[in-house]
């Protein structure tokens, strides 16, 4: 069972954000306007796009809920509020209350504190989790003013290093040295990849200094918000990783709608106040700057997709193939880490350039194709090591139900 799982998990994640790619580097380019002088011009807003993304993850997940507990038979009690998980976030846990109970009187105050303390450690994760990923998109947006989509694709591919090192510093968790292991040879046969790409990779190949910095910090994040989503299901295991998608998704809603809304004198003012190209993030992370624009990002946005209505494909499908993309995420990482999903998401980013390479016809060197040998030998030994623990697990299991039989 749960091979099968993560098996749909991997194909969910490889079919949706295959064309997830496809979309969001169309959004990254120019656009041309359907009325004279027929100029192109880029997205104007990235917090825009990032709206879009979380407004299609929180129904997608809600709808998800809603599906599944119709077809599990599971009873309604609570509704939406049990639901999605607000008893657990706001303290409303009927199983928390029951072990309240069953402690006495004595201990009632003693466990009124731990269930205030586990209520505010939950809120405080998930607000944490949604900063992280509102922030992030913008800043991997960005990036590619400097740098070339396959370039960012690549460079993303070592968010293995940073997820593990701040799984480890920060939330003191240990893991297996094969892990360490896998994680060394996927960043090598990624290094080695880059290394070996010579010349002909044009702008991809120069490598602007601001780009790769915006990357760097793009990466940090991203290790921030899987450790943290790590620390999350850690600490409250009974919270659902769709659950998380969820308010994850309503949260960076509600943080992105001021800066959509916001009068743009306020951005421009921001924009003046930071360094130069800090301040092209609030300004304006994708295309012009704030100081040119006359209204509020939002207002930008509309009248961009009425004037070049070829956007309206990919922002759709950007944000329907993310939010369906999500669901997956989330089932592997609630049920396999989030180091297992590093991996399935870096080999996807993998297949994605090697699928450039067989359809547009682009030619590896060598010492590329030796990086990615390097990659698929420890991606290898990831699921051959997974496969060992799974059935491992399974003996115990057996061995645990045949001594019970045996009382």
């Amino acid at each position: 069972m749960a091979l099968a799982r993560l098996l749909t998990c991997i194909v969910g994640v490889y079919a949706t954000f295959l064309l997830w790619a496809i979309a969001q580097e169309r959004l990254s380019s120019p656009f041309m306007a359907n009325t004279p002088p027929h100029t192109s011009a880029r997205f104007p807003s990235s917090a825009c796009i990032n709206a879009c993304q979380a407004l299609s993850s929180c129904v997608s997940a809600l709808v998800y809920l809603l599906i599944k507990r119709r077809t599990q038979g599971t009873e309604k009690k609570g509704g939406l509020w049990t639901l999605v998980g607000w008893d657990q976030v706001f303290g409303r846990d009927e199983a928390v209350q029951k072990n309240r109970a069953a402690n006495g009187q004595a201990n009632e105050k003693a466990g009124g504190n731990a269930v205030t303390s586990s209520r505010r450690s939950l809120l405080a994760l998930l607000l944490q989790v949604s900063a992280f990923q509102t922030c992030a998109s913008p800043i991997g947006f960005a990036s590619l003013k400097y740098i070339s989509y396959p370039m960012m694709v690549l460079a993303k591919s070592c968010k293995l290093i940073p997820v593990l090192l701040l799984n480890v510093i920060l939330y003191r968790r240990r893991f297996k040295p094969y892990k360490y292991a896998v994680v060394a040879l996927v960043s090598a046969g990624i290094a080695l990849f880059m290394y070996n790409g010579g010349k002909g990779g044009g702008k991809a190949s120069k490598g602007s200094s601001i780009g790769l910095a915006l990357l760097g910090v793009n990466l940090l994040i991203d290790g921030l918000t899987n450790s943290t989503q790590d620390q999350l299901f850690t600490l409250h295991p009974g919270f659902k990783g769709q659950q998380l998608m969820f308010n994850m998704s309503l949260l960076s809603l509600l943080m992105t709608i001021p800066i959509l809304l916001l009068p743009p004198h306020w951005l421009a003012l921001a924009a003046q106040i930071l360094p130069s190209w800090l301040g092209s993030l609030i300004a304006d992370p994708v295309g012009h700057h704030a100081t040119e624009a006359l209204s509020p990002p939002l207002a930008q946005a509309i009248r961009f997709c009425v004037d070049h209505p070829s956007a309206v494909v990919p922002l759709a499908a950007y944000a329907l193939l993310g939010g369906l993309g999500q669901l997956f995420i989330f089932e592997t990482i609630s049920h396999f880490g989030s180091l297992t999903l590093v991996m399935v998401t870096v080999t996807r980013k993998l297949v994605t350039m090697l699928l450039s390479v067989v359809v547009f016809g682009h030619k590896l060197r060598g010492g590329q194709w030796v990086g990615v040998a390097v990659v698929f030998v420890g991606i290898g030994l990831e699921a051959g090591m997974k496969r060992r623990e799974i059935m491992n697990k399974r003996i115990m299991e057996e061995r645990a139900r045949s001594k019970l039989k045996a009382l």
